[in-house]
């Protein structure tokens, strides 16, 4: 089926709406911008960082589109979040606060410091930490409050740091969503915190897998850059390791594909933005799902995903589950939304902790109802030119009325 500007919901009686499969874009993008950069890191003759000269270009680039003085390139979102704890010490009888809704990722890099993560619940409208939920959960033991830039929308991070500043810990963001993000015109990497962030393949830019960190000194890039490269300092020869650490090095082909998709990130950044106005306005009529909220302080949300969240009342868990089929069925790419940390198998609670997975609920009950409740759209949705958006708001409407029946 065509999708057109005049495409709109059809009555229930009729043939349900559907994209055709080459209606959205693709994702990942690319041209001959990264097949140029492919070939311009192959024929350097040296493929990893020391040799080579594009995750140093790359990571000047970087710092500079996200208002940073330094960044890292690393291998992972994950990697970049375990090495910024790692800067700050982080370690066995820490705590550190992470949100309760979040992809597992947040919590695993504190758990492979040793340290414990506190979930604490999250804002039910824009889905972020707030400085109320993070002070309910914080003690004497807190050394790091993780906020997540959910689905791009920047948490309130001067809130933070004043709750931070009050039990003596520090701030580090994940800004996995958030590459370009700014809140009261302030990019996340000029933020006093280190930022980390995520290229793996269904991120805002990629390289299919990659992670970057900002630093607001240079004394925390350079801790970080030697802990990333097995403790040795740069231009060793004589396998100096003066740390413990990590070989998290981003390899030159995959710093060469990142320069281009960078390149793009900023015109596709004002394209989500309105395109998700769009589409919360063709979306306000449907009764039981609401979109994620975006509180105006936020001035840049580059829209990782497109967040819902069902009517609780009207609609149960395996509503949300039947109505994620229905839209794939119908070439819209959806997924349910990431279950509260605290019920995935791979949390652990550690020593200081001590709460079972029905107290941490009963403290996170946002958490419960997005995470049992609520689903996401890929961002390449919001890529996609006015009349498909408005055909895949049409095909949402019939298939909330269908999950619902």
């Amino acid at each position: 089926m065509t999708i057109n500007d005049e495409f709109a919901p059809v009555p229930g009686t009729e043939p349900a709406p559907s994209l055709g499969p080459a209606d959205l874009p693709a994702w990942p993008q690319y041209d001959d911008g990264e097949r140029t950069a492919l070939l311009r890191a192959l024929e350097q003759g040296q493929w990893w960082r020391a040799g080579g000269t594009e995750v140093t270009s790359f990571e000047r680039e970087f710092a500079d589109y996200n208002g940073a003085p330094h960044a890292l390139a690393v291998n992972s979102g994950t990697d970049a979040l375990e090495l910024a704890l790692r800067v700050h010490g982080i370690g066995p009888g820490d705590e550190v606060i992470v949100p309760a809704f979040t992809f597992v990722s947040t919590s695993l890099a504190v758990q492979n410091t040793g340290a414990v993560p506190v979930p604490a619940d999250v804002d039910p409208g824009h889905q972020c930490l707030t400085g109320e939920s993070v002070r309910a959960v914080a003690t004497e033991r807190t050394r790091v409050i993780m906020p997540v830039h959910m689905a791009g929308h920047v948490a309130d991070l001067a809130a933070l740091h004043k709750v931070a500043d009050e039990f003596g810990a520090v701030v580090v963001q994940d800004a996995a969503h958030a590459q370009g993000a700014a809140r009261d015109g302030v990019l996340v990497g000029a933020d006093a915190s280190i930022a980390c962030y995520s290229f793996q393949n269904g991120k805002l830019m990629t390289a299919g897998e990659g992670g970057a960190l900002t630093f607001p000194d240079r004394e925390s890039y350079d801790r970080a850059y030697l802990l990333h490269t097995v403790g040795r300092p740069r231009e060793d020869t004589t396998y100096q390791h003066l740390t413990g650490g990590m070989n998290a090095r981003m390899n030159e082909f995959s710093g060469a594909v990142l320069r281009t998709q960078l390149t793009r990130l900023a015109g596709q950044t004002v394209t989500r933005g309105e395109r998700a106005a769009l589409l919360d306005e063709l979306l306000a009529p449907v009764e039981g799902v609401a979109p994620q909220e975006r509180d105006p302080r936020v001035t840049v949300n580059p829209y990782y995903m497109y967040l819902l969240t069902l009517d609780a009342e009207r609609f149960d868990t395996a509503a949300r589950d039947r109505l994620v089929g229905l839209l794939k069925q119908r070439n819209v790419p959806a997924c349910v939304n990431f279950p509260p940390v605290y019920r995935t198998a791979g949390f652990w609670t550690g020593p200081t902790e001590q709460a079972t997975v029905e107290e941490l609920a009963e403290r996170c009950p946002e958490a419960e109802l997005i995470g049992s409740r609520g689903l996401w759209l890929h961002h390449r949705i919001l890529l996609a030119e006015p009349g498909v958006v408005r055909g895949v708001a049409a095909v949402i409407a019939a298939a909330v009325d269908e999950a619902g029946r």
